[in-house]
C-alpha cells in the first residue's frame, strides 16, 4: 500500500502576540498543500524541556510534588526543567536540574525518549533521561519560585501513583510508563 505523501503548510503571514521568558504565543496564517487557509494559527514557543527519571543507589525513585497553578492542585512528578541558554546540552541541563531541585546528582546517565507536549501547538521538545545509581552529594538549591518536596519512592509506589492518575504532566507520565513497560515491578506486568 502506498503511503499518501504529507506536505508541509506555507506560512503566509506570522506575528508575536507575547513574548515573555516563559511564554510567547504567535499567530500564524498558513496555507494547506490542498490551498486552504488558516487565517489564525496559534503557537506556543517554549525553550527544550528535560525531565529526569532518577533512580538511588538503593532503587528508589526521586519524584517530586508541588503545587501546579493551571490545575489548582499538588501533584507528583520527575524532576523536570527548562534547558537554558547557558546549558551545553539538554543532558547538561537534567544533570544541573536534579541537583539544584533534589540534591542527587552522579550515576550514569542516558537518553531515554525525546517527545513533545504537543505539536501541533508547541514548538519544543522535551529531552527525557534516566539516571541510576544516582546518590545525595549536596543540599538542594531552589530558585526563589520554587515550592518543591522530593520523595523517595519505591518503583512499586511510582508505578501506582501512574496507575491511580495521580502523575498529569504527559510529558513526565510518558517516560514513566515506557520504564515500567521495561522494567516491571517485582516481574508483574502493567497489563496483570
Amino acid at each position: 500500500m502506498e503511503k499518501q505523501r504529507i506536505e508541509n503548510w506555507k506560512v503566509l503571514s506570522s506575528r508575536y502576540i507575547i513574548r515573555e521568558p516563559w511564554f510567547t504565543a504567535r499567530k500564524d496564517e498558513v496555507e494547506l498543500p490542498n490551498g486552504n487557509v488558516i487565517p489564525s494559527y496559534y503557537v506556543l514557543e517554549y525553550p527544550a524541556w528535560i525531565g529526569v527519571i532518577a533512580v538511588t543507589r538503593e532503587g528508589k525513585m526521586i519524584m517530586e510534588r508541588q503545587y501546579r497553578h493551571g490545575l489548582g492542585r499538588v501533584a507528583y512528578e520527575i524532576c523536570a526543567g527548562v534547558v537554558d541558554p547557558t546549558d551545553a546540552s539538554p543532558l547538561e541541563a537534567a544533570k544541573r536540574e536534579l541537583l539544584e531541585e533534589t540534591g542527587y546528582g552522579n550515576g550514569e546517565w542516558q537518553p531515554y525518549m525525546t517527545i513533545s507536549a504537543n505539536p501541533g501547538t508547541h514548538s519544543n521538545l522535551t529531552y527525557c533521561f534516566l539516571a541510576t545509581n544516582v546518590e545525595k552529594v549536596m543540599e538542594r538549591h531552589l530558585e526563589p519560585t520554587e515550592d518543591i518536596a522530593v520523595d523517595l519512592l519505591s518503583p512499586a509506589e511510582v508505578e501506582q501513583l501512574l496507575l491511580d492518575n495521580e502523575i498529569f504532566q504527559a510529558t513526565q507520565a510518558a517516560p514513566l510508563w515506557k520504564y515500567f513497560a521495561q522494567h516491571p515491578v517485582k516481574g508483574k506486568s502493567l497489563a496483570e
